[in-house]
């Protein structure tokens, strides 16, 4: 389709310099993965493209501003992108052969591009005691990542202001940052050839998942109930029907109190008996009528592998069912998430590669959504702004 643009003007009401009158220039996260980092550089490097979920935020950025580039698995700070108009819709494949989900998009100037190995760590000091949102943590933690794991967040002037001038810098001095073995090991990259595209996949040092016969510690089982029962209660505050599995209620029912009547005792659903033994074993449906709109699985456990297959196995069994999957884990666990999701097997699913339409809750991001005051007015589309993809 040509493109739709979303709009091209700036508002009167823009922000400016007090002093100067100049508009005020705003800094957003532009995440890379190595896979878009590579894409990005051998194109002309004069679009950036984000994905559909990415909408609104991206109707707020105007001619001017600039995105910060980051590169994730090494946490690299490289690029500036000074935007020069957009956001547009275009679904013409420019970042990927086939099927290029970054539709929303801006033509953009590159004013520094680095290579991975010029690339500033953001654990190097110069820049960790100078962020405002590492300076003040101790190196090691994980509570600094929430700001660099989605684009288009937009970045306090301070820190903006501070990344282009480092960057620029960084342009003209060409100091090298050495690419160490495990750097090396987050690079690599696997793949498998379906018969529509070629899929990227991880393959987990780690392969050992729980045996079904393996106890999990009673704090681990209490706090993946309390969770069930999060899940369960903001989506009937939204009016949404839930389905618990059977073993589970008795414990989700002590941690929410259902008060809208929307537990159901059975599923309206008519599949086949298999389809619905996987279904009814799934730890959280929300349902609107006789159709099921999200699934949740919490993965409190350290393999986070059971409900992973249980998802795929669902859409193995009916891969033209549209629901959106959800995999609820700690934050400590979301790399690990992230890297079953994008197993080989789970790349030859009929319906696609699991990674493209399953994604990943934190706790501490279902908590955000939980204290919403507005629950009951919103639709179920209020996760999109939640959730993360396996890039």
């Amino acid at each position: 389709m040509p493109p739709v643009w979303l709009h091209s003007e700036i508002s009167a009401d823009e922000p400016t310099d007090a002093k100067t009158g100049a508009m005020q220039v705003a800094y957003f996260i532009d995440l890379f993965s190595p896979e878009t980092y590579e894409a990005f550089a051998r194109s002309s490097r004069d679009i950036s493209g984000f994905r559909r979920r990415h909408e609104n935020v991206a109707q707020k950025i105007k001619p001017g501003d600039v995105f910060v580039c980051y590169l994730t698995k090494l946490s690299r700070w490289f690029g500036l992108l000074e935007v020069v108009e957009g956001p547009f819709i275009d679904d013409k494949p420019i970042f990927l052969p086939e099927n290029d989900p970054f539709i929303v998009r801006f033509r953009v100037r590159p004013t520094v591009w680095l290579d991975i190995d010029k690339g500033i760590p953001i654990h190097d000091r110069s820049v960790w005691e100078r962020l405002s949102f590492t300076r003040d943590l101790k190196e090691g933690g994980i509570a600094w990542t929430g700001k660099v794991r989605s684009s288009l967040v937009q970045l306090g002037e301070q820190d903006g202001a501070f990344l282009a001038e480092l960057l620029t810098a960084q342009a003209i001095e060409g100091k090298s940052y050495p690419i160490d073995e495990q750097d090396r090991r987050n690079l690599a990259t696997h793949t498998v050839n379906r018969p529509d595209k070629v899929v990227a996949v991880s393959v987990p040092e780690d392969t050992t998942a729980i045996e079904p016969t393996e106890r999990i510690p009673e704090t681990e089982a209490r706090e993946s109930i309390r969770m069930q029962a999060q899940v369960a209660n903001i989506g009937a505050k939204m009016g949404m029907k839930i389905w618990i599995p059977r073993a589970d209620r008795g414990g989700v029912l002590r941690e929410w109190a259902n008060e809208e009547g929307a537990l159901l005792d059975r599923l309206p659903l008519n599949y086949d008996e298999t389809t619905l033994r996987t279904i009814e074993q799934i730890d959280v449906l929300w349902l609107k009528g006789r159709s099921i709109v999200r699934a949740f699985e919490v993965e409190h456990t350290t393999s986070v592998y059971s409900g992973i297959l249980r998802m795929a196995d669902l859409v193995a069994l009916q891969p033209n069912m549209n629901i959106k999957l959800h995999i609820v884990a700690p934050e400590t666990r979301r790399d690990k998430v992230f890297q079953e999701i994008r197993r080989p097997v789970f790349s030859l699913l009929e319906k696609g590669p699991l990674a493209e339409y399953c994604t990943y809750l934190s706790y501490a991001n279902l908590h955000k959504l939980a204290e919403q005051e507005h629950l009951s007015h919103m639709s179920d589309t209020v996760l999109d702004a939640y959730e993360e993809e396996a890039e």
